[in-house]
């Protein structure tokens, strides 16, 4: 667990749990695909708390003074940390990412995490961030 008395920023993505949690049921002329596994994904989603999860992170950081700084979820497990590329393509599978215009290659959640740093580093420097392409929001080191 992460002690807000060791970190004065913590960043966090602005996840939309309700949309995350939606049914894939679908309509009678158009009916969803999956629906069992959505159904337990849906409950495994709801059963993590994470609305609840981030009030508590919010109350506890702006009790011991420090900043909790919340960012756009677009895009951060498909755009590349070293390039600042954006593909469904990159994303391999659950644990690996691998850029197809670089070849930069690491954990995919790592990958994610520091595009969520650098966006709530950006968010400091510049006060907001654009909900598009991280690129825009000045994180990466080259250019396009």
């Amino acid at each position: 667990m992460v002690s807000v008395k060791k970190h004065a920023m913590l960043v966090i993505e602005d996840l939309n749990v309700k949309g995350m949690s939606s049914s894939a049921s679908g309509s009678r002329e158009n009916p969803g695909r999956n629906v069992k596994a959505k159904a337990g994904l849906n409950k495994a989603i709801l059963d993590q708390g994470w609305s609840e999860f981030r009030r508590q992170l919010e109350y506890k950081m702006e009790w011991s003074g420090g900043t909790l700084i919340t960012v756009p979820a677009r895009n951060t497990s498909l755009s590349c940390f070293g390039c600042g590329h954006v593909s469904k393509e990159n994303r391999i599978d659950q644990a690996r990412f691998k850029c197809t215009a670089c070849g930069h290659s690491e954990n995919a959640d790592l990958n994610a995490a520091r595009n969520i740093l650098a966006a709530g580093l950006a968010v400091i420097a510049c006060g907001e961030i654009s909900v598009g392409n991280l690129r825009e929001a000045g994180t990466h080191r080259r250019s396009a």
